[in-house]
């Protein structure tokens, strides 16, 4: 079913005569359903990033200044994060193994601090789809942990049991550049990438995709390549996750998937998770990068060319740092950049492609993730409101909110359960 825009329904309304009184009630009764339906489902995020130093005094889970934190998620209903720990793709030696597992184990353990010994009346860790239920019901808020880049497990395949012991449900397979699991879908040259170097999922990929279906874990396949996407959707014997990837059709980024790797996704029984970066949800013009160029050249800034629009401001004086967030405030004109109507034409555009029971939602906040209108823990609700104004419905919005991603979840286990059993 394909689903008018907001700016479609509201020039209809126009179009119609309705008067402003009666539009702005319209309106009202539009945000009151939205907030019932968001306080009647589960809501959850499959990706927020943590750093070395979560869970202490210099980052304080409750209300450290990040993207999310225990206060935001309260104050934007949502129920469920999935904490990621995440280590860096380096070159692959012994020592540099031990380094990546050592980096994994201080987030793990963070995680574990948040819960069990900082603020366990206020939020618990999941181990299962069905501690997700029994915590929501509690009422505290609920954590799981997702591992980014299966480069901390190097080669040894024991540290998935260990991994999973501590409470990670999900992996993903690779992150920036290949690593001895899968080719990713961004090469780094810098670690010495070809194009292709297992040409999709290594042969030890496919005893890591083997044994995480063993366990119990749930296999991701966002940062992957196409190739090594496909080749675990044919060897996987559970229904797979992208737990933060959007759509390319709409947005041509390498980090996107294209229809023939979200129809394997549902061929698969699994689930997109669509995510909230802004770069992988609207492609910008070149002419807008020309354009932040020359406005950096005229202001003196001393950031590289690839970095944030905000860095290199450091030494400038007050009078060009003016300048420049003024030429910002100009190019977010010109170009917009990315906002909550944008994020949900991609959850259109897949649930029109590969159905309702295979989209979900994730912000990579404190990642990078972000958009006009769903900055930070605290704006979640939008998200909702903007499916309502499209014509989702409760179920429809329960199952895009979490309740496909716990689906998979409980298949994995189910399987899991059935091996050992």
């Amino acid at each position: 079913m394909l689903r008018p825009t907001t700016l479609a329904v509201l020039s209809l309304i126009a179009a119609c005569g309705v008067s402003d009184e009666a539009g702005r009630a319209a309106q009202d009764g539009l945000e009151a359903k939205a907030r019932t339906i968001h306080e009647a489902v589960i809501t959850i995020d499959t990706h927020d990033d943590i750093p070395l130093n979560f869970a202490t005094e210099e980052v304080d889970p409750l209300n450290a200044d990040r993207q999310v934190n225990l206060e935001k998620m309260r104050a934007g209903g949502l129920d469920l994060g999935f904490f990621i720990v995440y280590v860096g793709q380096t070159e692959r030696t012994e020592e540099n193994y031990r380094a990546a597992a050592d980096a994994a184990m201080t987030k793990f353990n963070a995680i574990r601090r948040m819960t069990e010994e900082m603020y366990p009346h206020l939020i618990e860790l999941a181990y299962t789809a069905e501690d997700v239920n029994r915590i929501h019901e509690s009422g505290k808020l609920v954590a799981a942990i997702g591992i980014e880049n299966g480069y901390v497990i190097g080669r040894d395949l024991s540290l998935l049991k260990r991994y999973y012991e501590l409470g990670a449900r999900y992996i993903t397979l690779a992150h920036g550049g290949h690593n001895d699991i899968s080719d990713s879908a961004t090469p780094r040259q810098n670690l010495g990438d070809d194009v292709e170097e297992h040409g999709g999922l290594s042969l030890f990929g496919d005893q890591v995709v083997a044994e995480m279906n063993r366990l119990g874990i749930m296999v991701d396949v966002s940062h992957v390549s196409k190739k090594a996407a496909l080749d675990v959707m044919r060897v996987s014997q559970t229904p797979v996750i992208a737990s933060h990837s959007s759509m390319h059709a709409l947005a041509p980024h390498p980090r996107n998937m294209d229809d023939e790797v979200l129809t394997a996704l549902r061929d698969n029984g699994g689930v997109i998770q669509t995510v909230a970066l802004g770069s992988f949800v609207k492609v910008q013009p070149p002419e807008r990068a020309e354009a932040l160029d020359r406005l950096r050249d005229a202001v003196g800034f001393q950031g590289s060319s690839g970095g944030g629009e905000s860095e290199g401001t450091v030494g400038m004086s007050a009078e060009e740092r003016f300048q420049y967030e003024v030429g910002l405030e100009d190019l977010d004109r010109r170009y917009p950049p990315a906002d909550v109507t944008d994020f949900v034409d991609h959850i259109d555009y897949s649930v029109n492609l590969i159905g309702i029971d295979h989209v979900g939602i994730s912000s990579d906040f404190d990642g990078g993730g972000g958009i006009e209108g769903w900055q930070d823990a605290s704006e979640t609700f939008n998200v909702t409101l903007e499916l309502v104004k499209r014509g989702y419905a409760e179920e429809e919005i329960r199952k895009l909110w979490g309740g496909n991603l716990l689906r998979v979840w409980r298949e994995v286990e189910r399987f899991a359960a059935e091996l050992s059993g």
